[in-house]
């Protein structure tokens, strides 16, 4: 692929969209870690190693919470709240709520638990401002156990001030707390607000790509999948650094095998252009077939990446499986599957597919 393709069809990959989700729970330096509960409460976990084999998912979480109910009888504290993020991350979200509301007068965790519940509708009717008001608490409370929590505050805090719900929008306020938050690059920091601001700074009118650089470079550091692949794309281009192929290519591919689905979609893109055709069809049609109902929310809950990205590069990945199918390239052609592919397509991201589609017309793909 030579630089003046490239640069020309980077517009194909630019829109001006944020859609962000809330920062996870950080980890508790406060509280013992799981490893030393296990270690003082053995036969908390004995039953994850007798006969494992014979236990499916339910029948573990099951005696898991009876385990923690004989805790909790014993006033063991930090199972009250290990309960609810049972119950949180198994789905059951009315349950968590009811545990983590019984239990948010003195216990922090519980507090941030609830501003992302609220916030984002889990288990009750979205409320933006009860969302905000936990996460205020957290971040201006004096108490040293909500040290861990700050920078995630903020983080979720400055997702608020962006989107306009529960405060007043301001971009500005937004931007003040994701660099807050970021910590000049803190591992330790939000590192969710390092990449969030790599994405700002691309996206805000006017763009600041070295901004944008710089702290995709930071989160990317600290092990965040999302800027691995922006950063990847922004060597691809020469956005904010010089054009860098080679560089790109790498940091895409490992970005790819990490799980990162916009970097899978952009690898089939340059596969395609390469006429890689064979290696195009294999990659696209294994990206083109994710389940786009039940399989993007449940990549995104494992990568941390955005549902939009993802769904941008199952769309790369439909639209170019499609092309090779209506041109019988590195496969037998099939016009009536093509077609299904470049409806998918469409479904995914009707405005790269319409981009797309663009330079298909001028016979540029």
């Amino acid at each position: 692929m030579d630089s003046l393709t490239i640069t020309e069809d980077n517009n194909t990959h630019c829109e001006n969209k944020m859609d962000l989700t809330s920062e996870k729970l950080p980890k508790n330096p406060f509280y013992a870690s799981i490893a030393q509960y296990a270690a003082k409460h053995q036969k908390f976990f004995q039953w994850k190693n007798d006969k494992p084999d014979h236990y499916t998912h339910a029948i573990l979480v099951d005696k898991a919470l009876q385990l923690l109910k004989e805790r909790i009888r014993r006033g063991d504290s930090l199972a009250y709240f290990l309960r609810g993020q049972l119950y949180f991350e198994e789905g059951w979200y009315q349950e968590a709520l009811e545990q983590f509301e019984e239990i948010a007068e003195n216990d922090h965790q519980a507090t941030y638990q609830l501003g992302v519940m609220h916030y984002d509708g889990l288990g009750t009717a979205p409320n933006a401002e009860k969302g905000v008001e936990c996460m205020k608490k957290i971040l201006e409370s004096p108490c040293p156990k909500t040290g861990h929590l700050k920078f995630a505050a903020a983080y979720n805090l400055g997702r608020a001030y962006f989107e306009g719900r529960g405060v007043k929008r301001s971009e500005e306020e937004a931007e003040r707390l994701w660099l807050f938050a970021a910590d000049n690059g803190n591992p330790k920091a939000s590192v969710k607000a390092q990449s969030t601001l790599g994405l700002y700074y691309s996206t805000k009118e006017p763009k600041d790509l070295k901004k944008a650089f710089y702290w995709h470079s930071e989160a990317c550091g600290n092990g965040n999948l999302e800027s691995q692949g922006a950063l990847g794309l922004m060597y691809f281009y020469g956005q904010g650094i010089p054009q860098n192929t080679e560089v790109a290519l790498n940091c895409l591919r490992e970005a790819a095998e990490r799980g990162n689905v916009y970097a899978q979609g952009i690898l089939v893109e340059y596969y395609y252009k390469m006429k890689f055709f064979t290696k195009c069809v294999t990659f696209s049609k294994r990206i083109a077939d994710y389940d786009e109902v039940h399989e993007i929310p449940m990549i995104a809950q494992v990568t941390d990446c955005l549902p939009e990205f993802i769904k941008r590069g199952m769309a790369l990945a439909s639209f170019y499986y499609a092309r090779c199918l209506q041109l019988g390239l590195g496969i037998t052609k099939d016009e009536v599957t093509a077609k299904l592919y470049f409806s998918k397509a469409c479904r995914l991201n009707p405005t790269l597919a319409d981009k797309l589609h663009a330079l298909l017309i001028c016979q540029r793909i």
